[in-house]
């Protein structure tokens, strides 16, 4: 029997990615190779194998019947070297490697990123590869090992942990309230400018919402200025643009340091959850278990930015071992 040459493995590899992510660049961002190398490669492929295995389009890669079926065999053969990788990796003890981690922009630049080099300063064998985006990977099939989401999980092939709630309040500068005042209903955000966030994945504007008289009321506002990234809602908010709507842990620092206060902070919701993933093939993971333990600290309970929005002093924000 011929062996399998290792050219023809990555070609396998390339094909597999670039059909479950829909196009040569997502799949070439996802092994960290150029997008023309994964096109090569998957040509080189269907060279070999005599068929075509996507119908191409200058915007979009479609799978021929050929390549559907090559598709699920492709997925197999890559769970098992999955599985034999994972196998390997739980009998060492310590954490050494690579990490691949996922997020959301937000949670990602805010609260993962400044606590990394504390990571790595306790595992200096072990190297991150944190991925920021809106877009849900699929952990499985692109070898993630851990991912942070934010609202809806639907993947039931996924081990998840609860990590911190999702809260989120209205923020406004000091000097715009000082100019506009302050509303104390819902109701009066009518009579001020707002600022809204759009998200990029729907392009639908984020409802407010609100809890009033025991129920969880959402309202869209007549927004002078709508952006789709978080961070650019609280820079506007800052400059005096209006009341606008953020998680709290964006907004804390501002709140911090006298930027931004809280707006009716009384009907302020806890609007989802902050969640780990990982899959079950990575339980016994000694990188995966470190860096779920070490999760434990960047969200701990009460989380410090809740804490310094309710009211509790800087010095909880400052350090959150306070908390």
């Amino acid at each position: 029997m011929e062996q399998i040459g290792l050219d023809r493995l990555t070609g396998i590899i390339a094909f597999a990615r670039s059909a479950s992510l829909g196009s040569y660049t997502a799949a070439a961002r996802s092994l960290g190779i150029s997008p023309s190398a994964v096109s090569k490669s998957v040509q080189r492929l269907e060279a070999r194998l005599g068929i075509s295995l996507f119908t191409r389009t200058t915007r979009s890669l479609t799978l021929t019947p050929e390549g559907r079926d090559l598709h699920e065999r492709a997925l197999r053969l890559l769970r098992e070297a999955e599985e034999i990788e994972q196998a390997a990796v739980a009998a060492r003890s310590e954490p050494a490697g690579t990490l691949k981690v996922t997020a959301p922009f937000p949670v990602g630049v805010h609260l993962l990123a400044p606590a990394l080099p504390r990571f790595r300063e306790r595992y200096p064998n072990l190297s991150v590869d944190l991925r920021l985006g809106d877009r849900f990977a699929d952990l499985i099939e692109e070898g993630i090992d851990i991912a942070i989401r934010v609202g809806d999980l639907a993947d039931s092939r996924l081990v998840s942990r609860r990590l911190a709630p999702h809260r989120l309040c209205a923020f406004a500068a000091p000097d715009y309230l000082a100019r506009r005042g302050t509303p104390e209903h819902p109701d009066e955000l009518v009579r001020h400018d707002c600022v809204n966030f759009r998200f990029q994945s729907t392009g639908q504007a984020l409802r407010w919402p609100f809890r009033i008289g025991g129920r969880v009321v959402e309202i869209t506002p007549d927004a002078g200025i709508v952006t789709d990234f978080s961070d650019a809602v609280a820079a506007i908010l800052v400059a005096g643009g209006g009341i606008g709507i953020s998680p709290t842990y964006i907004a804390a620092p501002y709140v911090a340091r006298g930027a931004l206060v809280p707006v009716l902070r009384e009907f302020a919701v806890e609007r989802s959850v902050v969640t780990a993933l990982w899959p079950e093939s990575r339980r016994g993971n000694p990188n995966v278990k470190a860096f779920l333990a070490f999760l434990g600290e960047v969200f701990p309970s009460p989380a410090p930015w809740d804490a310094l929005i309710a009211g509790a002093g800087l010095s909880a924000y400052d350090d959150p071992a306070k908390a």
